[in-house]
């Protein structure tokens, strides 16, 4: 039972040895707006935040397996400059059991062990940390944000 977005939830994630990219799996499933808990059984795939993306992206792969329409077209500034991509709307089901409904996301070439880029349009409804104490990288996430975290001693 996935649970509605006003339902605070976290994750934690603990790598071995110190990591520079968080992996995570993630649902997607067609858009819709629950209104109450649901039962969906999404596809997951892996995901990679990006705190760096402004947007959320989504590979050929995850439109193809879905069969997304698109719903528009914009803009996208990369590092190779500017292209032209589709825009589909999906259900993200993030690992704290937490679903984004109805979200746009930007298709895009991913590197091919990647399905879904997750941007600062989700990372910012949170509260999100990186620690990376006794050797390891720990990564938590909580939706929605609940208070401050401050590292000052």
């Amino acid at each position: 039972m996935y649970k509605p977005l006003n339902t605070t939830a976290a994750f934690t994630i603990e790598y071995d040895g110190i990591v520079n990219a968080l992996y995570t799996n993630c649902g997607i499933y067609k858009a819709f707006k629950p209104t109450t808990q649901y039962k969906i059984n999404p596809t997951n795939f892996k995901a990679l935040w990006d705190t760096g993306a402004t947007d959320t992206v989504v590979s050929k792969k995850v439109v193809d397996a879905l069969k997304l329409q698109p719903t528009g077209i914009t803009g996208m500034v990369h590092a190779d400059g500017k292209t032209t991509v589709n825009t589909h709307s999906v259900s993200i089901f993030l690992p704290n059991d937490v679903v984004i409904s109805a979200i746009r996301v930007l298709e895009c070439n991913l590197p091919s062990d990647i399905d879904i880029l997750i941007g600062m349009d989700i990372i910012s409804k949170g509260d999100f940390a990186i620690t990376s104490s006794n050797g390891k990288t720990k990564f938590s996430f909580q939706m929605p944000s609940t208070h401050d975290i401050e590292f000052i001693v």
